[in-house]
This record gives C-alpha cells, sequence and structure tokens, in this order.
C-alpha cells in the first residue's frame, strides 16, 4: 500500500485512524451522493459513502416533500418545460443539459417505482410521480445502498481529500464522531455530494450544510460556477425552520397594521424582503378554498406542523414570517461541471447534486425543489458512474500511490492563535443574513463586506490547528467563509440584474453579460467569464448592439 506525507502520518498515529480502500469514495449521503453510490456500485466498483450526518436522514431533502421534474417523454411538454425556465434563469441554462436531465430524472423515478417507492395512485390507478416525500424516499435509497455494497460511514464528516504526485485526488480523510477516530479512505476517484451552504440559518434540513465540499475541491484546485446565484431566501414561519414556499402561493402578506403588501407572494420576494426591513410581516393562507385544506396537509404534512404546534390555522390567522438565507441549496452555484460525467477541472474529483453548480439547467435561478430533485438524482447516477469509469482505468494500483493532505484551513498548525469556530461562523452570518446586503446587492456594500470576510479568511488561515472536539466546526466556519467570498467576488463581477441576482445600482439585464462567471481562489480569488450556450432573444441582442 503507497505511502502518507509524514505530517499526515504524525496526526494518525496520535488519533489513531482506521483505513479503508475503495475504488469510488463518496461523500454525502443526500440523494446525489446515494444515487452516486448505487451506480458505481452496480458497474462493479468497491464504494464507500461517508456521510457527516445519517445517511437517509440528513440533508435538505431527508424531511421534506420534494417536487420532482419529472416530464412524459412527450416532445410537446418537454420542450414547454425547457422554455418556461429559460427567462427566469437569465437565458444562462444549457438545452442540451435540460433535455439529458429530463431523460435521466425520467428513468430513476422509474426505478424508484421498481424498487418499491410508495407512489400514491389516482382513482384510475395511475401512480403520481411528479413528488417524493423525504423520508420515504431516502430510506429507500439507504436501503438499496446497503444492498449494491456500499460500506457506509455514518457520523463521519470529511475534513480533507487526499492528491497524489500529480494532483490527481487520491481519497480523502475525516473523523469518526461517534469513534472519536480518525479515518481515512484511498480511492481511485472521489464524488463530492455534500449539498450546498446555507450558513447555519436553521433552513429545514441544512443544519449539515455548511460548504464542506466546496471547500474540499477549491483546496485542490477545482473551480466553481454561477456562485452569484446563491442568494436564495427562503419564506419561514418565523418561529420555524420550515422553508418549503409552494403553498405561499395561497397567502396574502400584511404589515403590522393589516395592510396587505402588494405585489408579495411566494415566488417574488423582494416586496418581503422590502416590507421586512421596515417591519414585521405577516401571513395567512386564505387564498386556499376550503376544499383544498385536507388536500394540502397531505401533500407536505411537515409544512403544517408547526403550526399546529403553536396552535395556529394558518388558513384563517395570520402569523409572522421570515426569510431565511438558503444560499447554494437553492441557489445555483456549486462546483463547476466539465463534461458528461459531472467531472470537475481536478482529475479524480466529480460533483453532483447542491455541491454541483445547476447553472447547466436553471441557468440563474432555481427556487424550487423540483429541479433541485431531479438534479440531484441525474448528477449523482452520472458522477457516479464517471468516477467508477476513472478508477476502472486506474486499475488496483492506485493504493499504491503516495498521498498527500490537501487541506489548510482549520486542519494544520499555521502557527497562530485558536479561533472559535461559532464566533467565526457569527461573523460570516452578519456579512450574508441581512437583505440589504445579499439579497439586494450594492458595489459599496459587497464590498465593506468583503474587506471583512477577507480578514477573517486570512486569520483562520493562520490559526492553530483545531483539535479533535473542534475541528468539524472549525471547518464549517471555513468552509461559510470561504463561500461568501466566492460568492460577493462574483456578484461584482456581474454588474447586472440577472436570475436571482440583483444589483441595486444596475437594475436591469444587460445583455453584453449573457455569460458564465468561474470563481476560484482561497487567499486571492480570482473570477473569468465564459460563453453561455442558450441565445438569448433577439430584442435583448439587438438592444445591446
Amino acid at each position: 500500500m503507497g505511502s502518507i506525507d509524514s505530517n499526515f502520518a504524525s496526526v494518525a498515529d496520535h488519533l489513531g485512524t482506521r483505513e479503508h480502500v475503495a475504488d469510488v469514495l463518496v461523500i454525502g449521503g443526500g440523494p446525489a451522493g446515494t444515487w452516486a453510490a448505487v451506480r458505481a456500485a452496480s458497474l462493479g466498483a468497491r464504494v464507500v459513502l461517508a456521510d457527516k450526518g445519517f445517511c437517509g436522514t440528513s440533508g435538505a431533502a431527508a424531511p421534506s416533500g420534494n417536487g420532482v421534474w419529472y416530464i412524459p417523454p412527450d416532445p410537446k411538454l418537454r420542450e414547454e418545460a425547457m422554455a418556461g425556465r429559460e427567462q427566469l434563469g437569465g437565458w444562462l441554462a444549457d438545452r442540451d443539459w435540460m433535455a439529458r436531465v429530463l431523460d435521466q430524472t425520467w428513468d430513476n423515478i422509474h426505478q424508484l417505482d421498481d424498487w418499491g417507492y410508495p407512489f400514491p395512485k389516482d382513482d384510475d390507478g395511475t401512480p403520481r410521480r411528479g413528488s417524493l416525500q423525504g423520508p420515504e424516499y431516502m430510506r429507500l435509497m439507504r436501503s438499496r445502498v446497503k444492498r449494491a455494497g456500499v460500506r457506509i460511514l455514518d457520523h463521519s464528516p470529511a475534513l480533507e481529500l487526499l492528491v497524489d504526485d500529480s494532483g490527481a485526488v487520491a481519497g480523502a480523510t475525516g473523523i469518526s464522531r461517534q469513534a472519536g477516530e480518525r479515518w481515512l479512505v484511498r480511492a481511485g476517484a472521489v464524488v463530492i455530494a455534500t449539498g450546498g451552504c446555507a450558513f447555519l440559518s436553521r433552513a429545514l434540513g441544512c443544519n449539515v450544510l455548511t460548504g464542506d465540499g466546496l471547500l474540499m475541491g477549491a483546496e485542490v484546485g477545482a473551480e466553481l460556477s454561477s456562485m452569484e446565484f446563491s442568494n436564495a431566501y427562503g419564506i419561514a414561519p418565523a418561529f420555524s425552520s420550515v422553508t418549503k414556499t409552494a403553498f405561499y402561493r395561497y397567502a396574502r402578506f400584511l404589515r403590522e397594521d393589516g395592510s396587505v403588501i402588494e405585489g408579495a407572494s411566494g415566488h417574488s420576494r423582494s416586496k418581503i424582503a422590502k416590507a421586512l426591513l421596515q417591519g414585521p410581516v405577516y401571513a395567512v393562507l386564505d387564498q386556499a378554498a376550503p376544499d383544498l385544506h385536507d388536500a394540502l396537509r397531505l401533500a407536505q404534512p411537515n409544512f403544517f406542523l408547526p403550526f399546529d404546534r403553536a396552535g395556529i390555522d394558518p388558513f384563517t390567522q395570520r402569523f409572522a414570517v421570515t426569510l431565511r438565507l438558503e444560499g447554494t441549496v437553492r441557489g445555483t452555484g456549486g462546483l463547476r461541471i466539465t463534461d458528461k460525467t459531472c467531472a470537475t477541472s481536478v482529475p479524480g474529483l466529480y460533483a453532483a447534486g447542491d455541491a454541483a453548480t445547476r447553472e447547466l439547467i436553471c441557468g440563474g435561478f432555481t427556487g424550487g425543489g423540483s429541479h433541485n430533485a431531479a438534479w440531484a438524482m441525474s448528477s449523482g447516477a452520472w458522477a457516479g458512474a464517471g468516477a467508477a469509469d476513472y478508477a476502472r482505468q486506474l486499475g488496483s494500483n492506485h493504493v499504491a500511490r503516495h498521498v498527500h493532505r490537501a487541506g489548510s484551513t482549520a486542519v494544520r498548525d499555521n502557527g497562530g492563535q485558536q479561533l472559535d469556530p461559532s464566533e467565526v461562523a457569527s461573523a460570516v452570518q452578519a456579512e450574508v443574513f441581512p437583505y440589504e446586503r445579499n439579497y439586494f446587492r450594492h458595489a459599496e456594500r459587497l464590498q465593506d463586506s468583503l474587506g471583512r470576510l477577507d480578514a477573517l479568511w486570512q486569520a483562520q488561515r493562520h490559526s492553530r490547528g483545531a483539535d479533535n472536539t473542534r475541528v468539524i466546526r472549525a471547518r464549517e466556519a471555513a468552509a461559510m467563509t470561504a463561500t461568501a467570498r466566492w460568492m460577493y467576488r462574483s456578484a461584482l463581477a456581474r454588474t447586472e440584474t440577472r436570475g436571482m441576482h440583483k444589483r441595486e445600482e444596475h437594475p436591469g439585464l444587460d445583455a453584453k453579460q449573457h455569460h458564465l462567471i468561474t470563481v476560484g481562489g482561497l487567499d486571492e480569488i480570482w473570477t473569468s467569464t465564459r460563453p453561455a450556450t442558450t441565445p438569448q432573444p433577439d430584442v435583448l441582442t439587438k438592444e445591446a448592439a
């Protein structure tokens, strides 16, 4: 078996490390990770899956009702489905990828049916396959992962990637929270499926989604893309973490004095955000006809649990609402995908789900869960297959590679003082939570925030390495800091309003900026542009000319 750099060996000997060998390591156990693991194993790969929580229950999908972008293979219906998203996303999506995802999602949903997912049926017996209940979905996916022979490491967050002498990714190391020991997986290829970054905003299921995979990818040189489209906020009762927003289509939004906030809706949150800057905002779902109430409760029971516990009838009584930042979880930014296997720009590293950019099917706007769910299962399957093929080409010799630790911040002792991870996280939240900084962006405020975020990053880079009890939180805080910096650097580079990205001093769409923004780097962050593949409407192009 190959060697490990001496710095790691000394740490490993001190802490105790359990070592595993795999062809494919999947980091993350949500929909994307489980589909990747099942697919890789089906191709004969030895697979290890490491989950920060308990695979099948952690992450944004597990506690939620998940709509799915599930469209029958009818050319007219598929065309309407794709065209309906293009303007919303600023004409940045890719038609070829949209079609691929619709095809793959159709196949995966029918695979779930074959595996026994309990799809409800219409009166005539026709299954309704357009949504998935998170608990049943992820329970089934865990079962399929285990049946495929995948070794699952639960409660085992990854801390850093390993690379070989050529710079190719060769595995990862992390910590087992319950055993209190480090783990190391030597792998031919790695799939990052760690989800997005919601900055510990208390959005439902997002407490484990702190951008860890984005940081690990960037540390080995991977690029990110569309990070300016990462300022998604979800409507939630002020007393709850539930950010499921579909039913707010039936809401009226009110000020404290009972006056209606004109133009506010569950799909257009600008008016709600502006009103919240002035004072409390309330909602009441009184636009839903009484004969719909039971059906809505059946469709998303967890939406109503907080109201039932508080003794509130949301159909007749008003309740205070807030907007919780969901960042890249409902945004479109993430690790840049370079080909149809969901490979990143680093050999041996693949990305799927919310950890990968969703620009390919959504451009600059997602908002709802349906496209997210379709992308997770599709990109997961492709990444798993791509990683398995890459590992197969390496052969069994991959375990003999000399590997190096790629992490730095919080996992190496850089000589400075040890920082409190909770204080670092709070400092990041102070820059990304406020609507006037992140939702309504302006160059002066973005630069102001970046000054503090850059200083915060440097303080972490020059701090003492965290011990076993604090290293997970310290890495989360570092990932949140890095993600915020990529977001705001990209936001400064796009001097227009497009998709969910809003610049107050540039309120219109600029047809000359019909491009995608790539971002990368750690200490020094850079941005560049790439052309978009979907044509803009002629009227915009002519106006720009």
